[in-house]
């Protein structure tokens, strides 16, 4: 299925559950931000609700996105959350959400009736909110600057560096997610710009080092979807993790 076909879908069903208790429907991620895979990225929404959804609400919600991922081609995900309206006009960190859906809750979602991801407050929400204030696309309602309110930057720096707070024991396992992830890290404390993945690595191969291109542009490759064997080892990742938590803390002391 086409990517604005799906998203056309998804946006019709919040309609339709939600009726008047939807204020809005917004795209952020790398499809938002111009660096989207066909083959493995994502696709990221936050929804916005005016009241509180009802149980049955939450139920038919996740019922409907169980369907609609069996349209995505293997590989691909959806994730989102939907915030009230109150709380995106009035921010507060960590973000209360009405409900959340991903892959790592869809298996749960299938196999137990009851579970619902809701009536919890998530860091992450202060990235999501962030990118989608700077960089999204408003599928439904109001214009972004309009509905949503300028995120300190205290809290989406926070909220990142959650993201490579395990970086030195992990980076081996999962190296494109942990190097691209601290090169945007990085590229936002220097300049100051709210970046994707892969933004940051392509930024990173113009200021670091070249002895880290082969690392950069391995990880790089791979997030494109080009499978290419890294010539070097799981040391070479661990070195870059390491300068890049020196760079990190030295640019957050400045």
């Amino acid at each position: 299925m086409e990517t604005d076909v799906y998203l056309h879908k998804i946006t019709t069903m919040f309609q339709t559950v939600l009726k008047e208790n939807l204020a809005g429907v917004y795209l952020h991620g790398s499809l938002a931000m111009g660096c989207f895979n066909p083959k493995k990225s994502d696709i990221d929404l936050l929804v916005v609700a005016t009241d509180k959804l009802t149980g049955a609400q939450q139920k038919e919600i996740i019922n409907r996105l169980l369907i609609l991922h069996d349209d995505l081609p293997s590989g691909r995900g959806i994730e989102l959350s939907i915030l009230l309206e109150a709380h995106v006009q009035e921010f507060v960190h960590p973000s209360p959400f009405e409900l959340h859906y991903s892959d790592d809750h869809r298996e749960r979602y299938q196999t137990d009736e009851d579970y619902i991801c809701g009536g919890f407050a998530d860091d992450d929400l202060a990235a999501h909110l962030t990118v989608t204030y700077q960089r999204g696309i408003t599928l439904y309602g109001r214009p972004i600057q309009e509905m949503f309110q300028p995120i300190d930057r205290s809290y989406y720096l926070q909220s990142i560096l959650t993201d490579i707070s395990s970086a030195a024991e992990d980076i081996s396992d999962s190296p494109t997610y942990f190097t691209l992830n601290m090169c945007r890290v990085l590229m936002f404390l220097r300049e100051d710009f709210v970046a994707s993945k892969k933004e940051g690595g392509e930024w990173a191969l113009q200021v670091l080092p070249l002895k880290f291109h082969p690392v950069l542009t391995y990880c790089l490759e791979d997030y494109n979807g080009i499978t290419n064997e890294f010539v070097g080892n799981k040391e070479a990742f661990v070195a870059f993790a390491d300068y890049m938590s020196n760079e990190i803390n030295r640019w957050r002391e400045l």
